[in-house]
């Protein structure tokens, strides 16, 4: 018997072959189906999908044998992944000088093989593709060409296991990512919170305390730092919803009624005497996450009232029951969206540049959170408007929501 030698680019074969994750997994019917497949194509009672590892090779998918390993000093497959042409075929192992004595030979009678080498795209040799039998024979033309095809096809399957993990890879980072961020976000929030909020009261109480005696230069002075201090608070509030949106998910979808939920709404919206919401609605109650659809109408809301510089407030809330879905459109007369901004508005610290009627600009965030929290509810928000006779944002929530694992 002669033991196969190990090829030149030994070591970075093994790397390629360790790079799939496949040594000591557990059968996978993808891998079986196609052994047992080549079984029936070439008619042989044994068919195995080998992966050479450093003292064995491990068989992924082994029909017609109860075991799932071999030494590799003693592999037809080691000498398979040596030669140069595209298949291997050993008529009678008896009569070929590297396996007489082979206890693959003597003890399991693997006296015919063929095997097809599982190249992957470096040009790695990983393993095999091949059939035994119990007696001398050959393949058909077809045999041959089925047997070299389907090898093709099982390091296709290697190399979507490798992009599925490398993907699990790239989605544990961002996921990492994302919770660092939320970190931040809470502790820049805390550490500038109580400052900023110090500066306000201070504001406040200088403006207080020396009424009468300030001119109009330091009283502009005065409303520069409450502005830029509300400014700065607000955004601050905004970037800290917008990373803690994710944990509204985890609130149970819940009998809601439409009418309570908008009482609700307006209450903490406050609501003045000169804005009108109308609400048209096919269903009273339906089940969903209210805590997220609540986060979701009050910046609609907020925003529709916020943009609006007419003497009277305008806002029309409709509720559908369409197939799968709750489609909600929340109209307004306010001042309008320019139409190059549309494309950008639910972008992360995308704004307008136009300022509300109190002459604030925004953060960017608001809609930002909206559209995140939508399209994690399962569903989409679009929007249309016109300058100076207002805004429609549409967007829907799937009923077949479920918490992300």
């Amino acid at each position: 018997m002669i033991s196969p030698q190990y090829p030149e680019n030994e070591k970075y074969r093994q790397n390629a072959v360790e790079k799939y994750q496949l040594l000591d997994t557990l059968p996978e019917d993808n891998y079986d189906n196609i052994t047992t497949l080549m079984s029936y194509i070439c008619d042989a009672p044994i068919s195995l999908i080998t992966l050479l590892d450093k003292k064995r090779n491990f068989l992924k998918s082994h029909y017609g044998i109860p075991f799932n390993e071999s030494p590799r000093d003693i592999s037809f497959c080691g000498h398979a992944i040596n030669s140069e042409s595209p298949i291997t075929i050993i008529k009678d192992a008896r009569e070929d000088i590297r396996f007489i004595d082979n206890p693959l030979v003597s003890e399991y009678k693997a006296i015919f093989y063929a095997g097809a080498p599982l190249v992957d795209s470096d040009g790695y040799k990983l393993g095999t593709l091949c059939v035994y039998d119990h007696k001398p024979r050959q393949l058909t033309k077809q045999q041959i060409k089925a047997l070299i095809s389907m090898s093709k096809q099982v390091v296709s399957l290697f190399e979507q296991r490798y992009q599925n993990l490398k993907l699990l890879q790239y989605q544990e980072r961002l996921r990492k990512r994302n919770e660092n961020l939320k970190t931040f976000a809470r502790i820049v929030s805390h550490d500038l919170k109580s400052p900023l909020s110090n500066i306000i009261s201070l504001t406040e109480l200088l403006e207080e305390e020396n009424q009468g005696f300030l001119n109009e230069e330091s009283l502009q002075y005065i409303e520069y730092l409450k502005t830029s201090s509300n400014s700065l608070k607000n955004y601050i509030d905004g970037l800290l919803r917008f990373y803690n949106s994710d944990d509204l998910l985890l609130q149970k979808q819940e009998k809601t009624n439409i009418k309570s939920l908008l009482q609700e709404v307006k209450m903490i919206t406050n609501i003045s005497i000169n804005t009108v919401l109308n609400l048209h609605s096919e269903i009273d109650v339906f089940f969903t996450n209210k805590a997220a659809l609540m986060q979701i109408l009050i910046n609609l809301i907020t925003n529709a009232i916020k943009y609006n510089s007419k003497p009277k407030k305008v806002i029309n809330i409709n509720l559908l029951e369409i197939d799968n879905f709750y489609e909600f459109t929340v109209k307004d007369n306010g001042d309008g969206i320019p139409k190059e901004h549309l494309n950008k508005i639910f972008e992360l610290f995308s704004v307008v540049g136009v300022p509300d009627k109190d002459g604030n600009i925004g953060t960017g965030i608001g809609l930002a959170t909206v559209k995140k929290i939508v399209e994690n509810l399962g569903g989409k928000i679009t929007v249309s408007s016109i300058m100076g006779e207002g805004s429609i944002f549409q967007f829907s929530l799937s009923k077949k929501f479920r918490l992300p694992k």
